[in-house]
């Protein structure tokens, strides 16, 4: 029997909020999360690209500092993150009198790109500078990969399993389908699930650089993320966390919880062609779609817009545009997160999700931000200019990660 998957809670920080209203509200009013960033490193190092979408908020706004000394970023935005989509689920956190889902049927499956390297890079610096006494005895929970995902099942005393896929770009996406297959095969009722990045760091942006992936439109920060615009350069570094509740529809509905949509149908392929590039024909990416489609029993025709995975690079746009036409059809409509975030790596397959579910609710797709003359090799109807007001009934959310990863989410209407 197919146990259907809902969505009962939204929790996010990102360069547009603190939270999921404001980063909705910033993304459907075209605002950008992209600026200047202003460390020191930026000149002194003379990089390349100065220029990323860090948070709006910083977690220490929210999180109390004796906290925050023991968690890395990444860790840190996770927690935020889940916090508000548990509590907007209706959970209060767990409490040794209280316990308002079974933990052994409660699960976590948070993903994460790169998650700890700052940490690393600054507790070696410590060590070469003022010698081992001043490494912190937690610098190893706070680098591994798998802290993001480890520190919410701590916080929400999760124990039908911690799932952290590092899958770089799709990382977060597959975060949302592990969780979707653990309620799926009745290994867990509720599943905390999403992505988390928090790497604005030199040796990133450096690394980047040098790969010719970055924009470098330095002088004009809130134009330089233009994914499918035929004067888009590059993407730019973002940080940023999503994370949403999943429940089975029978849980959540006998505890009368609010439903926002449901996860309908997840496809995961591989591609096994580069590192970072993808098959000129897409197979990958249009298989992920094609079996995202099945899983959930839609048509191609039911998909109201797909949120596309965009990044804003020349080969990148152009590859995706291919494959949405060849999974989903020449009517495909499409919207593009990224000109107003940038690109939050880890986190962005889990907040884009979320603005995906938000769009099916609301009958709304957002514009994309900074596509003022399409590419035309880019066959494709891209929302630009101002936000489409359709009813939907499904969408599909693409990510797609270094190493050959695609990971296509199909959402539908509660």
């Amino acid at each position: 029997m197919t146990t259907d998957v809902v969505i009962t809670g939204l929790g996010a920080t990102t360069p547009l909020g603190g939270d999921v209203a404001s980063t909705w509200d910033g993304f459907v009013n075209g605002a950008s999360g992209v600026r200047r960033l202003e460390a020191e490193w930026v000149d002194r190092l003379e990089l390349p690209a100065k220029i990323g979408a860090p948070l709006l908020v910083d977690p220490s706004e929210v999180l109390p500092r004796v906290q925050l000394r023991r968690m890395d970023r990444c860790e840190a935005i996770a927690v935020i993150a889940a916090r508000e989509a548990w509590a907007d689920a209706g959970f209060e956190l767990p409490t040794d009198d209280h316990e308002p889902v079974d933990p052994d049927r409660l699960g976590v499956s948070l993903g994460t790109g790169i998650g700890g390297p700052v940490t690393l890079l600054q507790q070696n610096e410590l060590l070469q500078q003022q010698g081992l006494r001043k490494v912190s005895p937690l610098t190893v929970p706070m680098l591994m990969p798998n802290g993001p995902a480890a520190m919410v099942s701590l916080d929400v005393r999760a124990r039908a399993g911690v799932h952290s896929p590092a899958s770089a770009c799709a990382s977060g996406a597959e975060g949302l389908a592990k969780g979707f297959e653990m309620i799926q095969h009745g290994h867990a009722d509720v599943v905390v699930a999403g992505g988390a990045e928090a790497c604005i760091h030199p040796i990133t942006i450096a690394g980047f650089a040098q790969a010719r992936t970055l924009s470098t439109r330095n002088d004009a920060p809130e134009r330089a993320s233009r994914p499918f615009d035929v004067d888009r350069d590059g993407f730019v570094m973002g940080e940023g966390a999503g994370v949403v509740v999943l429940e089975s529809a029978e849980h959540a509905k006998a505890r009368g919880a609010r439903i926002y949509g449901r996860l309908a149908g997840v496809g995961i392929t591989s591609d096994a062609y580069h590192i970072t590039g993808s098959p000129p024909d897409g197979r990958g990416q249009v298989a992920a779609m094609r079996k995202a489609l099945q899983t959930a029993g839609l048509q191609p025709s039911d998909i109201g817009h797909v949120n596309a995975h965009a990044t804003s690079t020349v080969v990148g746009d152009i590859g995706e545009a291919n494959s949405v036409r060849k999974a989903i059809g020449d009517g495909a409509v499409v919207t593009a997160p990224k000109g107003s975030l940038g690109h939050l790596v880890g986190g962005a397959g889990a907040v884009e999700s979320i603005l995906t579910i938000l769009s099916l609710q609301r009958g709304i797709i957002p514009a994309t931000r900074n596509l003022e003359t399409i590419d035309p090799k880019i066959e494709i109807d891209v929302v630009a200019d101002k936000p489409r007001h359709v009813e939907q009934t499904a969408a599909i959310n693409n990510a797609f990660g270094f190493g050959g990863h695609n990971v296509a989410l199909a959402f539908a209407r509660a």
